[in-house]
């Protein structure tokens, strides 16, 4: 995989480019998406952002969404796009399994293929160009550093702006994490400088959910949380019954996982969710206990050193208690 700064030259050429990102795209990956959609608009390239999935309702508000192709909804259509790409952008991902039914054909098309991403142990052969930088805060400000550092500041926008600033806010736990570097701060006051209003990025994220996932956060946090207070760990199970009570839609589980850290000396959160095709596992930590190992080693998956994810095949319950028994064996790195 060449460097990013390569490519550099090559954004002058107009091109067929397709944009894509991981599968279920959260608030990073959507904004980083349509942020880099924006600016080679501008620069007059044709460009598709292709979706492996559906997303979050709460991302519908996001300039140029209505454009983004759901590659389950619309398969014939995107395959096509896909195979007559010059360029195809991978962002917010380390692997093209990671987009799910989609990453078969990303793999066999002839199109030059560009990594940016910031997540550990990148698949960096199936790439022609690339960065991978995973003490980055975001996939949203590597694409503020790749306009910038391409030398087209000039080009930034209202739309790039709120994209970028909503990728960045919702890696960064609104700006609380340690990877809310001077960089991060620096970024955000120069996208502040397009006239965007940041205030409304924060309601059209965190407040527009329905009554009923309220409802449902109440009843996880009642009845589906286990403490176990001897490996300073707290997890919680969603079965398939709770998400059709609730009626529990893309998205609607988004942060849950977080208030598990939330406990007074609790190091590391767990927490499975039974879809239909996989127990879907999310993991979090703090300080230094590697959540990115650990979902690598037990559960198919990985991400970031206190942010990651799983998976497995078993049954909610053996899953679950597959982890109890593995969380026992770190017993000495959680104290």
């Amino acid at each position: 995989m060449q460097a990013i700064d390569q490519f550099y030259p090559l954004l002058n050429e107009s091109k067929r480019v397709v944009i894509t990102m991981h599968q279920k795209p959260d608030g990073d990956a959507m904004g980083s998406a349509l942020g880099l959609y924006h600016f080679l608009q501008q620069l007059n390239h044709e460009v598709t952002v292709i979706s492996p999935t559906n997303w979050a309702d709460f991302l519908d508000w996001m300039p140029g969404v209505n454009t983004v192709l759901n590659f389950e909804a619309g398969k014939e259509k995107a395959i096509k796009i896909v195979d007559q790409a010059d360029w195809i952008f991978c962002l917010d991902f380390n692997i093209f399994h990671r987009t799910k039914h989609l990453a078969t054909h990303l793999v066999k098309a002839t199109a030059t293929k560009i990594l940016i991403d910031h997540h550990e142990e990148p698949d960096t052969p199936s790439f022609q160009y690339g960065i991978s930088n995973i003490s980055k805060s975001s996939t949203c400000e590597m694409i503020y550093d790749f306009i910038v550092e391409s030398g087209n500041v000039a080009l930034l926008n209202k739309d790039i702006a709120l994209c970028l600033y909503t990728g960045v806010m919702t890696d960064t736990g609104s700006f609380r994490f340690a990877s809310t570097t001077a960089s991060v701060h620096k970024m955000v006051a120069k996208l502040k400088e397009t006239g965007f209003d940041h205030s409304s990025v924060h309601a059209n994220v965190y407040d527009n959910f329905l009554e009923s996932r309220l409802r449902f956060i109440g009843f996880a946090l009642l009845n589906r949380l286990e403490v176990l207070y001897e490996y300073n760990t707290a997890m919680m199970y969603i079965t398939k019954q709770d998400l059709k009570q609730y009626d529990i839609k893309t998205g609607d589980t988004e942060g849950l996982v977080n208030y598990l850290l939330t406990i007074k000396g609790i190091k590391f959160g767990a927490l499975v969710i039974d879809r239909d095709e996989e127990r879907k596992w999310s993991f979090r930590s703090k300080g230094n206990f590697d959540v990115n190992t650990f979902a690598r080693n037990h559960f198919e998956g990985g991400g970031h050193a206190n942010a990651s994810g799983g998976r497995s095949s078993k049954t909610i319950d053996e899953t679950y208690q597959d982890f109890k028994k593995i969380i026992k064996t770190y017993k000495t790195q959680l104290q």
